[in-house]
Parts: structure tokens; sequence; C-alpha cells
């Protein structure tokens, strides 16, 4: 009964996250027909109705947001319990969930958790990848990850963990006339045809913009820093992207750093007051081995 119940709840919250059931019942492994069955048993058991459904998707009705932080208190104690369990089994079993953004979600978790499966193969991994930075607090803030990838300075509420310097390079196409250059002058901006993400999402450059006192030929504005890198090969313009997103992209271009050189500091964060459970340390500590044999440059 209690654990048909804590399935409702999951179901519940994840549904609320990913702003759908359909989506909800792919993440969690079930039908869509099985979550929504849950869902409704839940408001029947209740009396009360938790989701508004229209057709822009599925919100929380104001009942719904009065519960919401003790269906989380409760689905957070029992992966607390789970964590325990897990430590006397001696790490052979358990749930990890790590927050994290694009670059390191494709280029570092998949390498690092492959090294940890290999000492831990009974753990379980959930991945909740985030556009922004603030999305990866947040997450960890309500107690919905355990661990997050993030950049630095984080906000209040947040214990981090530095792991590595990870530098902004001017991305120009490969006969771009300062393609070798050693440095890309801020100057230039102002005529090369920039493509970029929207500001909302891309803080950390228009910081660079701000503090440079430039003002970029802003000709293109996309959402993927993949079509970037296209569209930077084709000779449609010039970027500044972290290293990181750089790297395999399978994509022609120049990278050369800044005039003045940028740098971002890349974190593992976890919500302050909390002691780490054994799973989430020794995940940190794998996590700082494997920069370290990468030769990342320390933050």
């Amino acid at each position: 009964m209690i654990s048909v119940s804590l399935t409702k709840y999951q179901i519940l919250l994840k549904t609320v996250e990913l702003g759908g059931i359909t989506r909800a019942a792919e993440a969690m492994g079930y039908t869509q027909s099985a979550a929504s069955r849950m869902i409704a048993a839940l408001e029947q058991e209740w009396d009360i109705e938790l989701l508004i459904r229209s057709r822009g998707g599925v919100h929380l009705s104001a009942a719904g947001e009065a519960l919401l932080p003790s269906l989380r208190a409760v689905c957070n104690a029992q992966k607390e319990l789970e964590e325990q369990v897990a430590h006397l089994h001696g790490l052979t079993q358990g749930t990890l969930r790590v927050g994290s953004f694009a670059s390191v979600s494709i280029h570092w978790l998949p390498p690092i958790m492959k090294d940890f499966l290999a000492q831990y193969p009974g753990i379980r991994f959930e991945l909740l990848s985030k556009w922004e930075f603030a999305e990866v607090e947040d997450l960890l803030r309500k107690g919905q990850a355990d661990c997050g990838f993030l950049g630095l300075p984080a906000g209040e509420g947040l214990d981090v963990y530095p792991l590595c310097r990870d530098q902004f390079m001017a991305v120009l196409p490969p006969d771009h006339p300062l393609a070798h250059a050693p440095c890309y002058p801020m100057a230039r901006l102002a005529e090369d045809p920039f493509i970029w993400i929207p500001e909302e999402r891309d803080v950390e450059i228009g910081q660079i913009f701000q503090e440079e006192g430039v003002h970029p030929n802003l000709r293109y504005t996309v959402n993927d820093d993949f079509a970037i890198l296209a569209m930077v090969e084709q000779g449609l313009g010039i970027s500044i992207r972290p290293e990181l997103v750089l790297e395999g992209s399978g994509h022609t271009f120049a990278a050369i750093p800044l005039e003045r050189p940028r740098f971002r500091d890349i974190a593992l964060a976890v919500r302050s007051g909390k002691a780490l459970s054994p799973l989430t340390a020794r995940f940190l500590e794998d996590v700082r081995r494997w920069c370290a044999s990468q030769g990342l440059k320390p933050a």
C-alpha cells in the first residue's frame, strides 16, 4: 500500500516537473494511461483536484500547490531511506539523481557514469539535464536532485565543490581572417555577424559584452549550441562558446581565445545543511578523480 502511494506521488511530481502526463510516464517507464490512472486514483482517494488539464498541458490546482511541499518531503524521505539501505549493502544498490547542463551531460557524464558503474553496477542514475544553471540550483534546493553540475558563483543554500575552469573561445569560420590569430579582439564584435543563444539562457556571454563595453553585431539568435557551430562552419557568422561545448562536435571551425581571456568555473553542488549520503559522497570523489585524470584546468 505504501509503495503504491509513493509511486502515485512520484508520478504526480514528475508530471509537474515535465509539464505533462505523457512525458512523466515516459520518464518513469509507465504508459500514459497507467500514469493518468494513478493520478486520478490519488485525486479520488483524497477527494481533491490536483491537476488542471488544458490544451496547453497540465498544471497544479491551488490544492495541489498547497500539498506540493509535503509530497516532495515524503518522496525525499523515501530517497534518504533507500540511500541508508544502499549504504548497509555497501553501495550495491540505490539511485543517484544528478542535475546537469547540456555540455556536461554530453561530454562528461557518460564516461563518469561508465567508470562509476564499473565499481557499483547495482546503482541506478536519474539524469536531470537543464538549460540553465539556475534550473539545476532549483532542483537541488527542492530536493529533486542529490547533486548537480553548475557554474560558479552559485546562489544561496548550496555547498559547492569546484571542479575545473572552462575557457570561453571565439568560434570562427575556418576561412575567417583571424582564424589563426593568437586571440580575438573584442572591438571586432561590432563588425562580424554574431550568432548567439537568447540572453536569458546565455547570461555569461551578455556579461562579457557588458563588462567589455561592446555592442556586437547580433545577426542570428538560435537555441542550440550545435546549430551555432553548424552556422559558423558555413561562414554565416561567429560566436563565443565555452571550450567544453566545442569538444567532439564534428563541425569544422577555428577557436581562439578572447583578447582578454574569460572563463567559467564548473562545480558539483549539493543542498546546504544536509550531510552527504555515502552514495553522493562516493560519486563526488569519482567526479573529482575523473576531472584530474583528464588534465582539466582546476577552478
